[in-house]
């Protein structure tokens, strides 16, 4: 029986890659921030906390992450204690495009993308498009304006997240991979398209302004540089994924 440790396991994929390990028969741990035993925030620096949680730890399957900073910090204090305690695989879940979109939180998902390739570990790294969760926050804090204001010209390729968490189990069981292929959901979708799937599922209706913008960003997302047409290998729709909840 192999030892995972999961960082993040209480978020949105956290959770799902935590179930699907245990359901394979996977010895988990989960750590986040206030899971007991393991609550360490990694931003915080190595120490017995993190320690414990490590020790006898055959895979880590990091998922921890936020927008907000200190990803890179986290990593560097992850894979310190990794090392230490003689891990032999470290799995990262990336996003396809941070290479691409200059965003600051791409940027930082980037960067950790080198520390784990330069970690001296055995490692995977995956990089999947947006969840179909990420899509629904987006248009129901849209929906709360009476007009449903979008980035006009940009689409986006939203994924089931239980489906990249099952690839995650997978790749977490077998050796280290390295860059493995990107993993896109099953359709290239323009947001005003997404929002009409939103507005008729929720039975809301607002009038969509689609609104031209300017930078660098929304330029790249405009050429599809977050999208992974030639990987779509997801399977859920975004209709399908509405209707489930």
């Amino acid at each position: 029986m192999t030892t995972i440790l999961v960082t993040g396991g209480t978020g949105t994929l956290g959770r799902l890659v935590t179930e699907r390990l245990r359901s394979d028969g996977h010895d988990v741990r989960v750590l986040s921030r206030r899971s007991q035993p393991y609550a360490v925030d990694l931003r915080d620096g190595a120490g017995p906390g993190l320690d414990a949680a490590v020790a006898g730890v055959d895979v880590i399957v990091h998922c921890a992450s936020t927008p907000r900073g200190g990803d890179e910090r986290a990593a560097r204090n992850l894979i310190e204690a990794a090392r230490k305690a003689g891990v032999g695989h470290l799995v990262y879940i990336s996003i396809v495009g941070v290479d691409r979109l200059p965003l600051g939180y791409y940027r930082a998902k980037l960067a950790v993308e080198k520390l784990v390739e330069e970690s001296g570990l055995g490692w995977t790294v995956l990089r999947t498009t947006q969840f179909h969760d990420l899509v629904l926050r987006v248009l129901a804090g849209a929906a709360k304006l009476p007009v449903l204001l979008l980035p006009a010209g940009v689409s986006d390729q939203p994924i089931a997240a239980d489906e990249v968490a099952a690839r995650l189990a997978e790749l977490a069981a077998a050796p280290p991979a390295g860059r493995v292929a990107d993993m896109g959901g099953p359709q290239v979708r323009t947001f005003t398209d997404l929002a009409h799937a939103y507005l008729r599922t929720t039975g809301k209706r607002r009038p969509v302004l689609r609104v031209p913008l300017a930078g660098r960003t929304y330029r790249a997302m405009r050429e599809g540089g977050h999208l992974a047409p030639g990987r779509a290998v997801g399977k859920g729709t975004f209709e399908e994924f509405l209707a489930g909840r």
